[in-house]
């Protein structure tokens, strides 16, 4: 089956065509046929990369809205081969938020959009443009099965002990408010990865799951079920990240806000497009950059990474204790996967727990998959790329053949 997904962002759109099959599943053999991006959607300039049939192109031409965008991912994806748009059979959407009612990947119907647009409360900055993405998308492929992907299902298993926060239960019962937690997708399909390197599935493993980009994320997954997680109310809780400020105390947010006579819009700016690894370090949100500053003398670059590697320490350390200890730690992400010296720090100094890292294996372990804890190490360590595209494209075959979720 020929399934489309797409993610919609607020400028961009990420597109990609995977053939799969509930045999391909099983046999690891999905092939993704094309993938694209459309960027700087609302200008003059918008940049099309598409890669199909072995070719890679680069263009640029006005887009002005989302419409437009997935119109021309489908132009591309007919003119790249012999594919015609009622080939199309499912289209996989990734939603950011689902709320409280969804536990898993569905079709979308009239009810289900509905739920999603009340979400947009919630998520406010994300679920609106991905559901410019499904509009767009239902109108030019009309016959395709439509699937919702959300980013906080995984985490809906989070206990009520870890979800709920210290104020006052009124805002929980009436606002929803409360941690959902997020990268669902990320964490779900490298903890599935794991499972069968060893011919299991994750539901018989206890395990610490570490998404490190530009947006970060640790979860625990006690064999299947997330029960913890990082991020929170929004993505801005929990890590460090590329620009967002992760933890802080609301008192020092506060203080800020009065000191500066900041509105609240400038607020949530400064929070999540000013803090973070660019906010500490004044130089980039690009941990690359920063480990190049840091090994030529930039003080400031290296507090950014040492802040960074600490609070994924801080919560690795939290969730062994959760889990009462696990069987693997997981490191995905632009960062987890090829940022050795950075996987290094975070794990240095947790042998009392035992994590024990291999330097060899670790230095060469570059986006793919790799153990790089030693032998002897008690809880392992591995590298895994993640692949939140085919889980969508999994999810949305499985909606559309009535299967179950694994």
């Amino acid at each position: 089956m020929e399934i489309l997904v797409l993610n919609s962002g607020s400028s961009s759109l990420k597109f990609q065509l995977i053939e799969t099959s509930p045999e391909q599943i099983e046999a690891d053999s999905d092939r993704v046929r094309a993938r694209g991006v459309v960027e700087k959607i609302g200008s003059g300039e918008a940049i099309i990369s598409i890669e199909a049939g072995g070719k890679k192109t680069k263009t640029s031409e006005e887009v002005l809205e989302h419409r437009d965008a997935v119109h021309i991912a489908a132009s591309c994806l007919q003119s790249s081969g012999d594919l015609e748009q009622d080939q199309i059979e499912g289209v996989g959407h990734r939603i950011v938020h689902g709320g409280e009612q969804f536990t898993q990947s569905v079709l979308i119907d009239d009810e289900v959009l509905q739920h999603i647009q009340e979400a947009i409360e919630l998520a406010p900055l994300h679920n609106p443009h991905n559901l410019k993405g499904y509009l767009a998308a239902r109108e030019m492929l009309p016959r395709a099965k439509h699937a919702a992907v959300f980013d906080t299902s995984f985490h809906q298993t989070l206990p009520r002990h870890a979800f709920l926060y210290g104020l006052p239960y009124v805002f929980y019962d009436r606002l929803r408010v409360r941690r959902y937690g997020f990268h669902g997708t990320s964490h779900r399909y490298v903890a599935y990865r794991y499972a069968r390197l060893f011919g299991k599935t994750r539901r018989d493993y206890k395990l610490i799951t570490c998404h490190l980009g530009n947006g970060c994320s640790v979860c625990a997954i006690d064999h299947g079920r997330s029960v913890d997680t990082s991020m929170g109310f929004t993505p801005l809780e929990g890590l460090l990240m590329g620009t967002r400020a992760g933890d802080v105390d609301p008192a020092a947010v506060l203080h800020v806000m009065a000191k500066e006579e900041l509105t609240l819009h400038e607020v949530s700016s400064l929070l999540n497009k000013h803090s973070g690894l660019y906010g500490l370090s004044g130089i980039s949100n690009d941990m690359r950059q920063l480990i190049e500053q840091s090994e030529k003398g930039n003080d400031r670059a290296r507090a950014a990474i040492d802040v960074f590697c600490y609070r994924v320490k801080k919560y690795i350390g939290a969730y062994l204790a959760t889990l009462n200890g696990a069987d693997a730690v997981l490191f995905t992400g632009g960062i987890g996967e090829n940022a050795p010296s950075v996987r290094a720090q975070i794990c240095d100094g947790l042998d009392s727990l035992g994590i024990v890292l291999d330097p060899a294996k670790n230095k060469a372990a570059q986006g793919e998959i790799c153990r790089i804890s030693s032998d002897d190490s008690a809880c392992q360590v591995w590298v895994i790329p993640t692949n939140e595209e085919l889980l969508i494209a999994r999810d949305t075959l499985r909606c559309i053949l009535g299967l179950p979720h694994p």
